[in-house]
This record gives structure tokens, sequence and C-alpha cells, in this order.
């Protein structure tokens, strides 16, 4: 039999230590399970990250594709990338912003900084993100106001010693279970108090001692009321506001009173001074994509950061947590150059152009100035700008990207490159596409949500004609930009090495984590300066604070609600909401097995029901936005507020209704709350029976993204 193998779960971002092992025969990974030495898990791992790690259920690309004559037709590696450079060197002839790059948070953070030193230092486009836009940018942004610094500082570490933990727009029991388990442990051994914070029920609400259900899109009112109540009760920690903080007056002087902001929110005042009696205790507070992905993220997630601050939740034990969703979300904020620099680089400081222009050995005036306008506004850059080629990254964003019919139609009128390991709606309408390697398959590290930084190992070869993600940018880099990189191939070892030195003196210092040093203790968390040390809580040191802001205190912000980014109206009654679900991932491309074609379920109100049943047929109806129609069979269920509708946001139909509005602050798309009606199926349309929206369609068609 092969020999175990350790390395990290791709599946989420807790970063579980994994034990693989290949097929003795062949390629492919014969068996997965938890290992009991990783210093982040010892052991735990859920059956999904093992299952979608041995046997995922999407169809392999196997062979480079040429679309030829409409088709996608088998090709050799030299002549799709022979197109590819040709293609790529074409659009950036006129301009540098020619090309438009999205990379994903399941990339290594080898391959995420090799791709964003391609996009910013080989094209110069500023026309390159990552799919971590879509749901960690209210956080960061968030985190960057309130500290000065990106990342949480809090780690795994402080989840027993919390008192209280408040789980606010998340569903870890779903979304990210081994985590969950130490916060449920936590509740039920040592007597912490879980309170969750959501519209809906979710596995996490069903074991809340307290289940706070605002209105859609209010979570900014709510925290402004527990602001205002903790004001009201005097239980601002007055001490700590006046040691490490600015902004409190100003803060104080835009808070509503509590009963206006508990109405906004829909939620009682004995509620309200619930939750914020509970601050009195060290709390963690968690959040997740219910927060971020909002027109008004970034003011939320400020607002959750204020609530920390003003009870004086900033040491061990306590604090903000935002949670992460892809692998490596906090890998590519880390190295890919996507929102800063390496090592959390300001882009618009010129010390830090200049040092990452000398790493890469390219003119500083090459790189952009400004990180670019999010996944949103490269879309329209390619609908009304400069963009001619779009090349995706382990990334879907024909299912992932809200409004997704504008996707489609936008990406099917560029020259679109998709390098993935898998078929995908996004592969359906690329002119070339490059087969990756994936979990199991590839070298280098990752970076889960509390800053750990471990392993990712090969446990298999790779069928002769798919290739590791580092080695297909450095291939198309080699003519565009040929002394950016050495190789293909690359050395992922001598890459982290570069990366190492580009963070150096850094407030994301990876400069003392080597791959020697991971091969001997597994994972290590930064800020690591020198081997030997790893991070541990930010910002606070036994009752001091410091933050890395000019005036070096923590700062507090003034956001209020501004309504809801779509209201419903009588031709679009309801609010749809999206969510996880458990046996699903990203856009579920890895288990959809055999029914990517079946409807999604929509969960509602059995009163909402009711009032629609008109238009509910035999369970399947059709959902409708302003935007796109989607077939749903329709599921009753009581713990969906009446008024709302439910979809899940793993399934390839659910983003064709999502509205594109972004965060001014943070660029994240409006995803959670947009206005629909349900409708009855048009039977001379059979399309809508599958949930899928083609060209020509009579418009109650459901769109398949």
């Amino acid at each position: 039999m092969s020999e175990w193998t350790p390395t990290t779960c791709m599946r989420c971002a807790v970063g579980c230590g994994h034990l693989q092992r290949g097929a003795d025969i062949g390629q492919g990974i014969d068996s997965v399970r938890g290992d009991a030495n990783h210093p982040v898990t010892r052991g735990l791992a859920c059956q999904r990250g093992i299952r979608e790690t041995a046997d995922p259920d999407g169809e392999w690309l196997t062979q480079p594709l040429v679309r030829k004559n409409g088709d996608l037709l088998p090709s050799s590696w030299d002549t799709a990338l022979d197109i590819v450079r040709r293609r790529m060197a074409d659009a950036l002839d006129g301009t540098r912003n020619g090309v438009a790059v999205l990379g994903s948070g399941q990339q290594t953070n080898e391959a995420a900084y090799a791709l964003g030193k391609l996009a910013r230092g080989g094209f110069g486009t500023r026309y390159y993100d990552a799919n971590t836009t879509l749901c960690m940018a209210s956080a960061v942004t968030a985190y960057y106001g309130a500290f000065g610094s990106d990342a949480p500082p809090p780690t795994y570490d402080d989840i027993p010693d919390a008192d209280t933990h408040i789980v606010w727009g998340a569903n870890p029991a779903v979304a990210h279970p081994v985590m969950y388990r130490w916060i449920a442990e936590s509740a039920g051994e040592n007597g912490s108090e879980l309170i969750v914070v959501d519209p809906v029920e979710t596995g996490t609400a069903g074991d809340a001692d307290v289940h706070v259900r605002p209105e859609p899109g209010t979570d900014l009112a709510l925290a402004r009321a527990i602001l205002a109540a903790l004001l009201e009760a005097d239980a601002i920690d007055r001490q700590f506001v006046a040691a490490a903080t600015t902004g409190f007056d100003a803060l104080v002087e835009t808070l509503p009173t509590v009963a206006e902001a508990a109405d906004t929110a829909g939620v009682s005042v004995d509620t309200v001074e619930r939750v914020a009696a509970a601050f009195s205790d060290p709390t963690l507070l968690y959040w997740g994509m219910g927060v971020n992905q909002s027109v008004q993220g970034t003011g939320t997630a400020r607002a959750l950061v204020d609530l920390c601050l003003a009870t004086g939740n900033l040491e061990p034990g306590s604090g903000p947590f935002s949670l992460t969703g892809q692998a490596n979300s906090m890998g590519t904020r880390l190295c890919s150059s996507k929102g800063t620099w390496p090592g959390h680089r300001a882009f618009t400081d010129p010390d830090h152009r200049e040092a990452v222009a000398d790493t890469w050995g390219v003119p500083a005036d090459r790189l952009p100035d400004d990180p670019g306008p999010g996944p949103v506004g490269i879309v329209d850059a390619m609908a009304d700008g400069p963009v001619e080629v779009c090349w995706t990254v382990a990334t879907n964003p024909v299912a992932g990207m809200p409004d997704a019919d504008r996707v489609r139609e936008t990406l099917a009128d560029a020259f679109l490159v998709v390098q993935d390991a898998f078929r995908t709606e996004t592969v359906e309408l690329a002119d070339v596409v490059l087969p990756a390697a994936t979990w199991g398959e590839s070298e280098g590290t990752v970076t889960n949500m509390e800053r750990t930084i471990s392993r990712v190992r090969a446990a298999t070869g790779t069928p002769p004609k798919i290739r590791q993600d580092i080695d297909i940018i450095a291939a198309i880099g080699a003519e565009i930009a040929p002394a950016l990189f050495d190789g293909p191939p690359l050395d992922p070892r001598s890459v982290f090495d570069e990366i190492r030195g580009l963070t150096a003196g850094t407030p994301a210092d990876v400069s003392g984590i080597s791959y020697d040093r991971l091969d001997a203790e597994l994972a290590v968390r930064w800020p690591a300066s020198e081997s030997g040390v790893q991070g541990g809580y930010r910002y606070a040191d036994d009752g001091a604070w410091a933050f890395p802001t000019p005036s070096g205190r923590a700062r507090f912000s003034t956001a209020t609600h501004g309504g809801l980014a779509e209201p419903t109206d009588d031709e679009y009654p309801l609010t749809l909401t999206t969510g996880r679900e458990s046996d699903a991932y990203n856009t579920g491309v890895r288990t959809r097995g055999d029914g990517s074609d079946t409807v999604p379920a929509a969960r509602i109100n059995p009163e909402t029901a009711t009032e629609h049943a008109d238009a509910i047929d035999h369970g399947r109806t059709v959902i409708a936005s302003r935007r796109a129609t989607v077939a749903a069979a329709v599921q009753p269920d009581t713990g969906v507020p009446t008024g709302v509708l439910w979809l899940p946001i793993h399934h390839p139909a659910v983003n064709a209704l999502t509205l594109p509005t972004v965060d001014p602050e943070s660029d994240e798309p409006n995803f959670k709350q947009c206005a629909v009606d349900v409708r009855p199926r048009r039977q001379s349309n059979p399309l809508a029976e599958r949930g899928i929206n083609r060209p020509g369609g009579d418009g109650t068609s459901a769109d398949d993204d």
C-alpha cells in the first residue's frame, strides 16, 4: 500500500490536517483521514472534506481543449498555450488593461502569488481579482478601518476561553463543522452561552440558547441598537475605550434610540437588551456571509467590531472573528497582490510599490496604483471597457457571481481562458481550457482563517495531460513576461521563499516560516518573523494594546442603516436570501454528481406559501427577480420568516436572480437580499422544468449560471 502523506484539507478555511494515501495503481486518492499530529485539528476532520478530496463527483478535465467551429475539442498543451499567449499579447499590445484575471481561494499560496505576480507585474492590469472579494472583502475592509490591518485578532485557542459565543449571519455547523465542534463543546462543557443572529432557522441556530431573527438586511440597525443599549445600561468599558480607541464620541452622536433601531431590525427591545447584556462576559463574535454580502457589509462588520471595542472584548478569549469561506482566502489576501501587495503592503504607498517592483525585476510604473474595481467591475470592463481577454483560475464566475445571466453573456463575448480541474458552467463558454491539478495532486502551502500556514502535498501523480496551477501560470508568462519566472516548471519551495522575503518586516510577516519548519511543525501561525516563534492574539499584550493605525489606537465607526439595496414592491413582494447547505460547497462542482440539472429547493414559510398558492404547481414553481427567473421545488418551512424565500447559494441557477450592486467600500456584491416573486410555470417552456435559462427562452426559464 502507498504511504500516508500529510496535507491540509482544501474544502474550507478551517485548515484541517489530513493524511491521504494514493492509489496503488495509476493516479488518484485511495483514502483520506484526519491527521492526529496536525497541531490545528489533531485528527478532527469533517466527512465532507474527506469525501470531496478522495472521491469528488465533478466531471474531471483530462486534457486541454480549444474551441473550433463552436465546439470544445481536444488539443495539445503547445497549441493551447500558443493560442492563449498570442491572444493575450494582442490584447495587451494596446493597453496593459486588455487582460482581466479572476483567481480563487482554492489556489495554494504559491499559485496565488504567481498569478498575482503575472497579472500585476507582467501584464500590469488593474483588472485582477479573486473570488474572495465575493465573500470576504467587507470583513477585510472593516478590519483595516478598525485596526489598520487585515485578519481577525483571535485564534482558535480563544474559543474554549469565551463565556459567550455570538454567531452573526453565519452557519458554521454547516460551513465549518470542525470549528463549530469547538464552539459547541465550549457551550456544552464549559457552560458558555451561544447566541445566533440569523433571520432563518439554521443548524447553528437550532443549537442556540438565544436565536435573534432580524428582518433580512437590517443587521447594521440591530448592531447599532445593541450599541445604544450598552450605552443606556452604562455597560461601556470606559477604561479600555479611553486607553486604546478613538472615535467613540462621534459614534455616540450617530446612534439611534434602542427602540427606533430595534423596530427597524424587527426585533424587540427586550431581545436587544438580552444580547447587549451578554457582552459583559468575555465574548467571541463570529460573522460570515450574511453580514459581508451586503451593500452595507463593511459598515455592518465595522459595527460588530465596535461592539467588541465598546465592551473591552479585545483580549484573549474574546473579540471579532470573521469566518473565512474558501480554503485559502486568507492566503490570497496575504500574498496574491489582489487587494494589497504581498505582506499587506498598501497599493498607494510608493515605497511598497518600489519594494515589490524591485523583487519582481519590473519597473514600478508597470504596477497599477489601485487594486481595481472588484469582480463586478471587471465584468463591466469586459462589457464596456478595455478588457478583451479574460482568464479564470480555479473559479466558476458564471455560477458564482451575481446577475449571472449578464456574466454569462459578457464572458461569451470575450476571449475566455479557463484553468480548472473540473468541467464547470464557465468551462462551457471557454475558448481555451487548461486542465489543472487538484486536491491531492498539488504541492504548496495554504493559510487558514486564523492565520495558520500549513503544507499541501501531493499523494498521487497527475495524468500526463494535467499540469500544476503554478506551472500553467509560469508557462503563460514565459513569453509575455519572460524574466518574471524561472520556469516552468516552478519549484513551490522557491516561490514560497520569495513570498517570505517580500513579507519580511510587514504586518503579515511570514519570513520565519520555511518549508523545513513546516515539515517539522506541520503548521505555523503568522506573523512569524523568525524561526521558533509564531503569532498569537493580535494587538493585545498583557493588558496593553497597539494597532498599526496613525494614532496607534483602534477606530470606532459611524455607519447607519440605509435600507435594502432592492426593497420589495407589489411586483416583487418577497425577499430572497441565500445560504449554504451541508452537502455542497462553493458552486457545488465537486458534489453535484448527476444532479446538476435538478432545480434548487426553495424554503418558504407555510403562510407565505398559502398566500402564493396559485403560483405553486405541485411543489414546483418559478422564482422571478428583475434579472432572471429560476425554477424551484418549493418546500414549506417554518424556519423561514414570512415574506422571505431561501435558496441554496451552491446551486448553479440561483445567482441568476441575485443583485450585482456592491458595497461602495469593499466592492463586495449584495448577494443576500433582493426582491423576488413566485409565479406559475409556463408549460410551453420545458427548460423551466430544469432550472436552465438558454438564449431564446420565453422569459420564464431559469438560469443555469
